[in-house]
């Protein structure tokens, strides 16, 4: 296997931390030369740039230039260089930062950025014919006609657990041969509840999740379940199958990543014990793998894996964006814009949990058409629509 060199969109966070840690252990396959991040983590962005010897590093946030600048010397006493002795990379600042970046000359660019803002940077990453390694799922769910139009057959490889699971499992036999796709669900912290039992959750329950350490707002909507349906979206944006024939079943154990059903019976599954780093090792040399990734399934031991169907009247979220992805055009951004400021409301106390999904359904509900979109400013139109019509309800519900 030949080196690719790899760009991370989102370096300092869950996705791109642990893509370093792949790049690591694998130096004769793998060398990372552009990182950028939306600049919370300053001082991170700068150990990762030295350490990695990179070529260019972005940050969103304009003002954080001279702050990067500056970290680099820290980090580089931290690290025991003398001056002079390390490269100063080059520093792309501003909001088009990423967007540039992904542009970047290299093989693979992993969109691990968080939010419908790493839209233009997957287009940006796809135009310049870079094989985009997607984290970024809002990139499908917002902008799936605009990531179409451009994406060549081959070129979008999934880093979410599920769809890279689906993926590896679709190899086994044709496209006309499926069935359907089983997306896994762990059903979150409150897996078994009833609705009526979901009214008090407090936001300290609903970070508290029981296989998986991720940001605030992806461990959120995976205590609603908006995070799966959003995966319900991009499984349909990926791999063209028709929501009727796209499941989700509850997995708590998480060993089952995803699962495809062929049309002679048969259903064939990617398995393995919970940890990002095999989806994000396969998404950067796929169809390809690198040795000993993560540990394997022990099968000396005995397990008990289950399986149980949606509680769709307590978690309504997959139900709701189906309807959003089967109506399509922009309402699937509406969904996932409106989504963004029920969670950010609920995390300051304005909003209690069971209002996140209550307050998405009804913005969904009366939202305008906007058509389909032909540009990202179509998609920001609707977005911000959203955004707009989710605070007016959530003002009306504090008064």
């Amino acid at each position: 296997m030949n080196q690719r060199e790899i760009v991370i969109l989102g370096s300092t966070g869950s996705i791109g931390t642990q893509a370093i840690d792949v790049v690591d252990r694998n130096p004769d396959a793998l060398k990372v030369v552009g990182i950028g991040a939306g600049g919370g983590n300053i001082d991170l962005l700068a150990e990762q740039a030295l350490a990695l010897e990179v070529a260019v590093v972005a940050v969103a946030k304009a003002s954080a230039a001279a702050d990067l600048q500056l970290a680099f010397y820290a980090a580089a006493q931290r690290q025991g260089y003398s001056q002079g002795q390390f490269r100063i990379p080059k520093i792309l600042a501003g909001p088009h930062a990423m967007t540039e970046l992904a542009a970047w000359n290299c093989d693979v660019v992993l969109n691990g950025m968080t939010g419908s803002i790493g839209l233009e940077p997957t287009l940006a990453a796809l135009k310049a014919g870079r094989v985009l390694a997607l984290a970024n799922k809002e990139s499908l769910v917002a902008g799936g006609p605009l990531v179409r139009a451009v994406a060549q057959p081959g070129q979008i490889v999934p880093v979410d657990s599920e769809h890279s699971a689906l993926a590896q499992c679709l190899r086994g036999g044709a496209r006309s041969e499926v069935r359907r796709l089983v997306l896994t669900a762990t059903g979150g912290p409150f897996r078994g509840r009833t609705r009526a039992e979901l009214g008090e959750v407090t936001l300290e329950e609903a970070l508290r999740h029981p296989t998986w350490s991720m940001g605030p707002v992806v461990t959120i909507n995976s205590a609603t379940m908006v995070n799966k349906s959003l995966e319900v979206i991009e499984a349909y944006e990926l791999f063209d199958v028709d929501y009727d024939h796209i499941e989700v079943m509850l997995h708590p154990q998480s060993y089952i990543h995803s699962m495809v059903e062929f049309q002679d019976g048969s259903t064939v599954a990617q398995v393995s014990p919970p940890d990002m780093r095999l989806a994000i090792a396969q998404s950067l040399v796929w169809p390809d793998r690198l040795p000993d990734v993560a540990p394997a399934v022990d099968w000396t031991k005995a397990a008990t894996w289950e399986l149980f169907p949606m509680d769709d009247e307590a978690f309504p979220a997959v139900e709701l964006a189906r309807h959003a992805g089967r109506t399509g055009r922009c309402l699937p951004a509406v969904y996932n814009a409106a989504n963004e400021e029920c969670v950010a409301a609920f995390t300051q106390g304005r909003l209690p949990f069971l209002g996140i999904v209550d307050t998405l359904s009804e913005v969904v509900a009366q939202a305008p058409d906007f058509g389909t979109p032909g540009t990202v400013d179509d998609v920001l139109e609707a977005e911000a629509w959203a955004r707009d019509a989710a605070r007016d309800r959530i003002a009306k519900m504090e008064r």
